[in-house]
């Protein structure tokens, strides 16, 4: 079998989820029974982040200008030219919002069998299986996929960052981007202005929800709370959806799926489709009014208390 690992970039390093698809992809070569893991990589000005991938595998670089903004159709089409040229039985990636617009339409151009979100690996029956999660996050279930090659969507929050090894080979690669389709053009990228870490990629995430009467108090509160630990805000879909939150902060099956070392959940419920998102953090730690709210049920601490009186508490106290 063999194994493609299709990494993004963050500058001059390899993402973080990206490193928790190459822990799955390490899973599946064990549960086969052994298989060749390698790297592609695709962008521009790809220098040092080809030497940060190769200590994860043989790496197969397409670097070219016109690939440093990514769009779904050119991104899907170089994936799958990658794929057939290798000969890949397995293709896996993070479960990014790049993948899940590129990796699908990859999937397609293989003839692939596509399983998205997966969370473990095993081997059953001579084959691999996929564990995901379905029906908002209320089913758990054990997946194979029939067909080949099959492409594989890794949730990073399910898995440890990768360590590196020695390096490997880095092989450029020689495909004709000009015959890349081009029926996408990008326009522009809008980014957080906080100056705040990324929930997908921080250590600590305060999280607030409809506990919060106005932006203002989300801001002061919740804004204030994690600056003070340095740490990423988020938030529910009802805070969103309210105007009291912004939406790159949203948590769960329709936002970011995270998995920090620490959440701390202020005046959330818990609807399943926020705990998709949140679920699999090290240490949950809640606040709140309602002794009953389901979030309790996988909090390792909890504070019944008001949102409005504890926090500045803490504040202080920091």
């Amino acid at each position: 079998m063999k194994i493609l690992v299709v990494l993004e970039t963050q500058g001059d390093a390899l993402r973080q989820a990206s490193r928790c698809a190459i822990t799955l992809a390490r899973s599946a070569a064990e549960a086969a029974g052994g298989a060749e893991i390698e790297i592609a990589l695709l962008g521009a000005n790809l220098a040092a982040a080809s030497v940060a991938a190769s200590c994860y595998g043989p790496v197969f670089v397409l670097d070219h200008d016109s690939l440093a903004e990514v769009t779904a159709d050119r991104y899907a089409a170089a994936v799958a030219e990658i794929a057939r040229a290798r000969g890949t039985d397995l293709l896996i990636a993070a479960s990014t919002s790049q993948a899940k617009d590129g990796i699908a339409r990859a999937a397609a151009l293989l003839d692939g069998a596509m399983v998205s979100d997966a969370s473990a690996c095993a081997a059953r029956d001579g084959r691999l299986v996929w564990r995901r999660r379905m029906h908002a996050g209320s089913v758990l279930a054990w997946v194979a996929a029939h067909g080949s090659p099959v492409v594989v969507t890794a949730l990073p929050s399910a898995f440890s960052p990768a360590e590196p090894s020695a390096p490997n080979a880095i092989t450029p690669l020689a495909i004709d981007v000009a015959a890349l389709p081009s029926a996408i053009r990008f326009e522009s990228v809008s980014v957080g202005t906080t100056g705040r870490p990324d929930p997908t990629e921080a250590a600590i995430v305060v999280s607030g929800g409809r506990a919060f009467k106005t932006a203002e108090d989300y801001e002061r509160l919740i804004g204030g709370l994690a600056d003070k630990l340095g740490a990423a805000t988020g938030s529910t879909r009802a805070a969103v959806d309210a105007g009291i939150a912004p939406n790159e902060n949203q948590v769960g099956q329709s936002g970011k799926i995270i998995a920090p070392n620490l959440y701390l959940g202020i005046g959330v419920s818990g609807a399943i489709q926020h705990l998709t998102g949140m679920v699999h953090s090290k240490v949950i730690a809640v606040i709140n009014t309602d002794e009953e709210a389901p979030l309790l049920e996988y909090a390792d601490f909890a504070l019944i208390a008001d949102a409005y009186e504890a926090i500045p508490e803490l504040i202080a106290k920091l």
